[in-house]
């Protein structure tokens, strides 16, 4: 399977998911209770932000780790990203939903942390094989994985594959790897990508579709 058909994939799926306009009592529900919810938020309820960090602390690791390519790294912005959010909530109106709201804080962190290191002129050894935090959302690599119970061959090259995607990931500005982690890996739709990165949604699709070219270019060979 070459690289650009996972996309493609996803593209084809974006075309063909119609909108279900029935909503049923079991949604409604859910955004009752997930109102009451950040009515708690707002109110500077302890037990309401635990849940909120142990719910969505392993989504924003994640997000964190494929910005930055550093578990050290995504781990202290991790955690600066829930002090903002602590900060902050009281002012949160529900214009985005509570993870695309996280995932802006976040990438503002990873941002920031870049331009710090940027002015000092550091240079830092980033490690291409961090494992996975168990239960994320599939990255692109997913598509390049061999089956469960394939031989030690197969495995071999699906991790030299993996190991290629990472290495052409971080070779990526940071703009392009920006839309290419939010809408590729993690899942948001254009619009959620829009509201994290505070561009409009023309900007957030032209940015992709060149990440995506600079991707394949760079993995032409490696898979």
């Amino acid at each position: 399977m070459s690289f650009g058909e996972p996309i493609a994939l996803r593209m084809e799926a974006e075309l063909e998911r119609g909108a279900d306009p029935a909503t049923s009592a079991e949604a409604r529900f859910h955004t009752a209770a997930e109102e009451q919810f950040l009515e708690r938020l707002r109110r500077g309820e302890a037990a309401a932000f635990n849940r909120l960090v142990e719910e969505r602390h392993g989504d924003v690791y994640a997000l964190l780790y494929r910005l930055t390519e550093d578990p050290e790294e995504a781990r202290d912005l991790t955690q600066e990203t829930f002090l903002q959010a602590f900060r902050h909530l009281a002012n949160f109106r529900g214009d985005a939903d509570l993870r695309t709201w996280l995932y802006r804080i976040a990438v503002n962190q990873a941002r920031n942390r870049w331009r710090w290191w940027k002015r000092r002129r550091r240079d830092r050894t980033v490690s291409l094989d961090a494992p996975a935090r168990e239960g994320s959302d599939a990255p692109l690599s997913a598509a390049l994985e061999g089956e469960p119970g394939a031989d030690p061959e197969q495995q071999t090259l699906s991790r030299e594959r993996e190991r290629a995607l990472h290495a052409a990931l971080k070779s990526l500005s940071r703009p392009y790897r920006e839309v290419v982690v939010l809408r590729d890996i993690e899942g948001l739709s254009y619009e959620e990508v829009a509201v994290a990165l505070d561009l409009n949604v023309g900007t957030v699709k032209s940015r992709l579709s060149r990440g995506r070219n600079e991707l394949r270019r760079r993995l032409e060979g490696s898979l």
